[in-house]
């Protein structure tokens, strides 16, 4: 983008007045706008204006010691939280254009991408909320174009590249969907973007607020579209007295409001800069927003990021005076909010007052007692199945019998389970899973998470077998039946399990095994690289599960193991596939930690749920601190805390750009219905995965 000053009708760029002894016209209407026809046509150079701005910026204070900057912000942060209240419903267009920042920041030239980010940018910020609170069935009533400065002509940004003429753009605007002989006026003009090289660092010290040069130029822009207004034919448009500039780079924006009566305006044609300035100084009101991320580091929208909940909001009042008083308010979305905390109150107090009689909820904290808590019938004798290694275990397996030697005893925190070797080939090490003895499923929920581990988890895997669904990020299903216990089975003919305690009782055997997540960090052996590795075969996984159907539920740091014994290079698998959401009334596990919001919320699934849990994962992996959680509703207040804050993206982010990004996009997604995008995130994580030498291995995620 050239840096040079921009031209508007007619004139040279170093015309500082023109003429001499012009006289002003007669007050009468028709001379007002003459004049400020000609004023406009004299103010032309933005350079100019930012030199006689100069003394008045300098004299503007900053208040180091208490932090406070030169300028008002133009929101209460009150304001903005309960934009952000009021959004939580709100589907955001995906961005498919979007800038690229890696050499942003070295070069005084935007890609042509940027531009076109840009403009898919704030046409999506307008019809979302256009269609959110005033209407999604009355046509949409605004456009967005690029200005270019040579002609002063609107246009879309492609038009201007694909002619050559894309060092022209200037500026991007939203406007008023205008008549033929109406378009491209600058008082249709609702908001104006100036894409600059690095806004960010353009601020000046010890102030978040944009340096003079910067301020200048969109104090320029602002003047030239209220005076515009003060021409229009529109008495609506002429009663709108402040123009909202947005200042953005490929990763950072902000917001300057610009008010004020240019009936107040000294047109002094003979001095259009001097008249210019001492409007700014002595009749306008000028706030400008803290620089803050508006897209991340592979150029998504950080539609949740204060930055852009600051666009969106000034986006907002623009539209808001010009097509009225919105159907629905910002107050009665934000509402929606607290509504849903009431619910969830309530529903907690249900269930403990009432109990968990539908049984669709499972709570596992192992630190603090579980909101809902399962009393044990201590009448019933419980038997307990105790192997050693050692033991050799035979299951039936369709009229076949494997005996299976225990290695070791494991645990993953919530109940046993084993690493064995098949006594006919006895090289390979295989997970072996041991449910509770059918007549012992009723009394205790411990041996329901048996039967979720060992019944439901071997029907998961054989759909998937069946399928012919298969990575290595994948458990394979090895064997699985009915134990064959000691001694001669009485079991009645009718069918149905003999007295023997073994008798009936399910096996499952799974391969490869390896190490849990959970054991690796709190051994410290989870590093960087390994987080990275992780995501992309956690997501792979993910992505293979979710082509059949299947989702996970259940994602957390005991059911993703690390496997080294059979491969050149470490790799992930995803195991404990018993919460696997199949049909619509499956019902997800419930932890308190690493559960999606929506599955919290309401005990289901949507799209990006099993990668939110993974973010969440490898928060924990990175060293993330989690509160002590009790309830859900501490649960969800926690996420919505961490994804607000952006604590969970910084986090990552300092392992990991790509990491940051990936939490970025799953945060857009989150309890939307929106369909996940594996691929593009695989590949983008395969870029950044360093191995000394791939050799041939061959990586089946595709």
């Amino acid at each position: 983008m050239p840096t040079e000053s921009f031209l508007f009708i007619g004139g040279s760029p170093d015309q500082r007045s023109v003429g001499s002894g012009t006289k002003r016209p007669a007050a009468s209407s028709s001379g007002r706008s003459r004049i400020r026809k000609e004023f406009l046509r004299r103010f032309l150079n933005s350079e100019i204006l930012t030199e006689k701005l100069e003394g008045w910026f300098s004299s503007l204070s900053v208040d180091t010691s208490n932090n406070k900057p030169r300028f008002d912000a133009p929101f209460e942060l009150t304001e903005i939280q309960k934009l952000d209240y009021a959004l939580e419903g709100v589907l955001f267009q995906q961005l498919v254009r979007m800038p690229n920042p890696i050499y942003a920041s070295t070069s005084n030239a935007f890609e042509a991408s940027t531009y076109l980010a840009l403009e898919d940018f704030l046409h999506a910020s307008a019809k979302g909320l256009w269609e959110a609170f005033w209407s999604s069935i009355d046509p949409f009533p605004l456009s967005v174009a690029s200005l270019h400065g040579e002609n002063l002509e609107f246009c879309p940004a492609e038009n201007s590249i694909s002619s050559g003429k894309f060092g022209g753009l200037c500026a991007t605007a939203i406007m008023l969907t205008g008549t033929s002989e109406s378009r491209n006026k600058w008082d249709h003009i609702l908001e104006l973007a100036l894409l600059r090289p690095d806004i960010k660092s353009l601020s000046m010290e010890n102030d978040t607020h944009p340096s003079l040069p910067v301020m200048g130029e969109a104090l320029f822009f602002a003047l030239r579209v209220l005076l515009s207004r003060s021409l229009s034919q529109s008495k609506a448009l002429r009663s709108f007295k402040s123009v909202f500039i947005i200042l953005v780079d490929s990763q950072y924006g902000g917001v300057v409001k610009v008010e004020g009566d240019v009936n107040k305006f000294d047109f002094d044609v003979n001095n259009v800069y001097d008249s210019a300035a001492q409007w700014f100084s002595m009749h306008s009101r000028i706030t400008v927003s803290s620089i803050d991320k508006i897209w991340n580091k592979l150029g998504n929208a950080n539609w949740g990021d204060i930055g852009a909940l600051q666009i969106l909001l000034a986006t907002f009042h623009c539209i808001d005076r010009f097509a009225g008083t919105p159907t629905y308010s910002v107050e009665d979305l934000a509402s929606d909010h607290s509504s849903r905390l009431h619910i969830r109150r309530t529903e907690r107090q249900l269930g403990e007052t009432g109990g968990n009689k539908n049984g669709l909820f499972r709570f596992q904290n192992r630190s603090i007692s579980p909101e809902i808590v399962e009393v044990q019938d201590e009448s019933k004798e419980v038997i307990v199945m105790k192997l050693e290694p050692g033991s050799v275990l035979w299951l039936e397996d369709s009229d076949f019998q494997k005996g299976f030697q225990i290695s070791e005893v494991l645990s993953n925190g919530e109940h046993h389970f084993y690493t064995s070797i098949y006594v006919e080939e006895p090289g390979k090490s295989l997970f072996l899973y041991v449910g509770s003895h059918p007549s012992q499923l009723e009394p205790a929920w411990e041996d329901m998470s048996l039967w979720y581990q060992v019944q439901r988890q071997t029907k998961i895997l054989t759909i998937m077998k069946q399928r012919g669904f298969c990575s290595k990020y994948l458990p394979e299903l090895v064997a699985s039946g009915r134990i064959i216990h000691p001694g001669q089975c009485m079991k009645p003919s009718s069918g149905g399990n003999c007295d023997h305690p073994w008798c009936g009782t399910p096996i499952l055997v799974t391969s490869p095994t390896g190490e849990l997540v959970s054991d690796l960090v709190r051994n410290g052996q989870f590093g960087s690289e390994e987080t990275l590795k992780c995501c992309h075969d956690c997501l792979s996984a993910l992505s293979t599960a979710a082509s059949a159907g299947i989702r996970h539920g259940d994602i957390q740091p005991e059911n993703i193991i690390r496997v080294s014994s059979c491969s050149r290079y470490p790799y992930y698998v995803v195991t404990g596939w018993g919460h696997a959401v199949l049909e619509e009334r499956d019902r997800p596990a419930m932890n308190l930690h690493f559960s999606s919001t929506l599955a919290l919320q309401e005990g289901k699934l949507c799209s990006a749920s099993d990668a939110e849990s993974l973010v969440y994962l490898l928060y924990f992996s990175v060293g993330g601190v989690f509160p002590e959680l009790d309830s859900v509703e501490g649960a969800l207040q926690w996420r919505e805390t961490s994804w607000s804050k952006r604590i969970i993206q910084q986090k990552l982010g300092e392992i990991s750009a790509v990491l940051k990004a990936f939490a970025d996009y799953v945060d857009s997604l989150c309890g939307t219905p929106y369909p996940m995008d594996y691929e593009i995130w695989l590949r983008r994580m395969r870029r950044n995965i360093h191995k000394e030498d791939h050799g041939k291995e061959i990586d089946s995620s595709g």
